[in-house]
């Protein structure tokens, strides 16, 4: 598929048709990782879905941001 590259503020855009953006995963808002291999330009998609580690996230807690318990009420319902 021959497609034309666009000028797009200061850079180059290229659309990808949604046959290949559908093959490969990739959607609007999706981080990708551009490069360029032998003269050949290569976008692969990245999960960049941050992966969080509960032990590193309550090593994070200190009494300086530790939170006081806070009042809410009578129990109205079957709360236990």
């Amino acid at each position: 598929m021959i497609a034309a590259v666009a000028k797009w503020g200061n850079s180059l855009a290229l659309r990808i048709p949604t046959a290949f953006a559908r093959e490969i995963s990739v959607r609007e808002g999706v981080s990708v990782d551009i490069s360029v291999t032998n003269g050949v330009l290569l976008v692969r998609p990245v999960d960049d879905t941050p992966v969080y580690d509960l032990e590193a996230l309550l090593c994070g807690i200190t009494e300086e941001n530790r939170h006081v318990e806070v009042a809410t009420g009578e129990s109205v319902g079957n709360e236990f």
